[in-house]
């Protein structure tokens, strides 16, 4: 047998080595357990067998054909060669026969080719099976879902109904794709949903799972029946309530606010007298949740007085409108329980209907009623009046002057509505954004504080500024620093006339005295050195 194969190598050798593109199929190739695959090469049969053929499974010998077949033990009974083509099959397929295979082949008159191709071996998909951690669920919660499969490299694609889920913020692919976890679930993630299994050679789909997803209330919308704009005194009115809910929702029905006693998603009102805005409430009692609707005006003659959009600013034009339902209509105005007087800024439209302020001033604050009256009944609308205004008269109160480490207080006021915003400013920086300012003094604390007011709806503003010298603090002034150096002058002036005092006299009273100094007309400092000196020998 070696010589068999060194006389196929130096064929090759003399010949020439063609590394066979084309030879074996571009791989890989694919093929189930058990199997059977064929690793087909591109010669062409002819009427004699190739001159040899070489088949390697990685680094190990399948077979070998020159003069003799050779097979591999662990190959007997599982492999076929085709000596005119060199082609080889494979059966009974394992796990363990995925990888790289070789062949080389010398055919009659022809240069030797080797080929090479790449076979995986997969085990089939097989009960594909789903499964949820609950399938009874609430909106906005969490739910799990895994699927499982016998086969080898595993792919896995969910599908809900029939669209491919991908991944987002909620919706996270894990494990390979085997689970799908949803957050925060809603109600069109009920399904139905299946996983399906592939590889490359096989593929299967789990049995459906659906969820029960509760929701809701949402989207509650309240009707009145007849619908109209106003009703007479006596009226018969159904009102009806709906809302989007699973499981369906129980209503609850409310008046100006007040809750009812009524319940049912319809509320019958019988002989009306007076007029209300009514509401209803639908709550869902798996969800736990509730909605209101939108107030719906059931209106008896009533009265309502609104404001213009601009802003009820001083300065600005600002109208006051007095509507009413029902006919034969008449107002009359009046400002915090009198009858209204207008000033020179005032004036009426539209049959009273329109107070006009013109410009708006700071004094026109305060409580408006609009009477209306027909043959039928009178009603009264109230309304008041904020006039936004300033920032004004701003004022700064604190020291000018404070030591270093005592603590100094700036309060800054304003008139304004509503109430402005104060920003402090030192040197130019911003330094504190309240109205009182507090700290304790260092030196560079002094300078031209601004206290910046600003009002958030007039989007006026207005400053003022305050200047603080900050001392040194705890030392003497300049007055009492000079008046402590004259005094120390005249004590030493005085100490030294005393010593020259001393001086004489122990010259007078000790003549034997050694090492006595003359003095010769000497100057203040002179005497007060050598009076010095005479008191040190004494």
């Amino acid at each position: 047998m070696e010589i068999a194969v060194i006389r196929v190598i130096l064929l090759g050798l003399i010949s020439g080595l063609t590394n066979g593109a084309g030879v074996l199929p571009d791989g890989p190739l694919n093929a189930t357990v058990g199997g059977t695959v064929t690793l087909t090469t591109t010669l062409t049969p002819t009427e004699n067998p190739v001159f040899s053929v070489i088949w390697r499974f990685g680094d190990k010998n399948i077979i070998t054909l020159t003069n003799t077949n050779t097979t591999a033990p662990e190959y007997e009974g599982r492999i076929t060669l085709f000596i005119y083509t060199g082609s080889l099959e494979l059966r009974n397929l394992a796990l363990s026969d995925s990888g790289e295979y070789t062949v080389t082949i010398l055919p009659h008159g022809a240069a030797e080719l080797v080929g090479r191709t790449t076979l995986n071996v997969y085990e089939p998909i097989d009960s594909v099976r789903a499964e949820a951690n609950s399938t009874d669920l609430v909106e906005l919660s969490s739910v799990r879902l895994s699927c499982s499969s016998s086969g080898s490299s595993l792919s896995f694609l969910w599908m809900n109904g029939s669209s491919e889920v991908t991944a987002s913020d909620r919706v996270h692919l894990t494990d390979g794709g085997s689970t799908l976890t949803i957050t925060n679930v809603l109600c069109y993630d009920q399904g139905p949903f299946r996983c399906n299994v592939s590889n490359p050679v096989s593929d299967g789909t789990s049995d459906t799972i659906n969820l029960i997803i509760s929701y809701g209330p949402e989207n509650t919308n309240l009707k009145l029946s007849p619908s109209q704009e106003y009703f007479e005194k006596g009226s018969n009115i159904s009102l009806s309530c709906s809302a989007v809910s699973r499981p369906e929702a129980h209503f609850n029905w409310f008046l100006n606010g007040e809750e009812l006693p009524d319940t049912g998603p319809e509320l019958r009102l019988v002989n009306v007298q007076e007029s209300g805005n009514y509401s209803c409430r639908a709550s869902n009692i798996k969800t736990l949740r509730s909605e209101t609707s939108v107030q719906s005006r059931v209106s008896v003659l009533g009265a309502s007085i609104t404001s213009s959009p601009n802003l009820p600013s001083e300065g600005n034009s600002v109208n006051l409108t007095c509507d009413a339902v029902g006919p034969s209509i008449t107002r009359k105005w009046m400002k915090d329980g009198s009858d209204l007087s207008l000033a020179d800024n005032m004036m009426f439209y539209d049959v009273n209907r329109v107070l006009s302020f013109q410009p708006l001033k700071k004094t026109d604050g305060g409580e408006y009623s609009c009477h209306v009256s027909n043959t039928i009944n009178t009603v009264e609308a109230r309304y008041i009046m904020v006039v936004n205004y300033g920032p004004e008269n701003v004022q700064i109160k604190g020291d000018n002057e404070t030591q270093r480490g005592q603590t100094f207080t700036l309060t800054c006021s304003a008139e304004s509505e509503p109430s402005a915003s104060y920003t402090w400013i030192l040197n130019g920086k911003e330094i504190y954004s309240s109205a009182v300012y507090t700290k304790s003094a260092e030196p560079s604390d002094s300078g031209n504080y601004t206290c910046q007011v600003m009002n958030s709806v007039t989007m006026r503003s207005s400053s003022k500024v305050h200047g603080l010298t900050v001392t040194a603090g705890g030392g003497l002034s300049a007055g009492a620093i000079a008046a402590i150096i004259i005094t120390c002058l005249i004590v030493t002036a005085a100490s030294a006339a005393g010593g020259y005092y001393i001086y004489k006299k122990k010259v007078n009273n000790k003549p034997q005295l050694n090492n006595t100094v003359q003095l010769q007309q000497p100057n203040q400092e002179h005497v007060y050195e050598n009076a010095s000196l005479v008191y040190e020998n004494v």
